[in-house]
């Protein structure tokens, strides 16, 4: 019943679950339609608070260096599209917010509780988790998993 409450993040090693959301700006993303790119998806809580803020500018100001890597990045959280393109634009994220409507998703990446727990994931090219860590990792240590 409580399990959402304990759990830990997917483990490195295994197959991402595949999902088609759609971003702010009405646009669909579909998991795995992205293979042969490394993929970073950051479930957080909610949109323009300070500590999501922060963790998404961190990746904002990395772009470079995640394209580097040729990383994708997403926010994932089950805000409205309106609600992200007001964030994404306010904040000039060059990568995409999906919406996650009844944290359907982040149940499938154990992110999912009364609010979004905190959870940064990196997927291989070969839609294997390479990286999985609760909380807010620095953009650096999530892009040193990319292959």
């Amino acid at each position: 019943m409580f399990s959402w409450l304990f759990s830990d993040p997917l483990p490195v090693g295994s197959k991402a679950p595949d999902f088609t959301l759609p971003t702010g700006a009405g646009k669909t993303v579909q998991l795995s339609s992205l293979r042969g790119k490394n993929v970073v998806l950051v479930f957080y809580p909610g949109d323009d608070t300070m500590v999501c803020r922060k963790q998404l500018c961190e990746f904002r100001d990395r772009w470079d260096e995640a394209r580097r890597h040729n990383a994708l990045v997403f926010g994932v959280n089950p805000q409205s599209a309106a609600s992200h393109t007001k964030f994404q634009e306010k904040y000039k994220f060059p990568f995409p917010l999906l919406v996650d409507e009844g944290q359907k998703v982040a149940g499938l990446y154990h992110a999912n509780g009364l609010v979004v727990k905190r959870t940064v994931y990196l997927i291989g090219p070969d839609g294997v988790i390479r990286y999985a860590k609760r909380g807010k990792p620095l953009p650096e240590e999530v892009l040193a998993a990319a292959q």
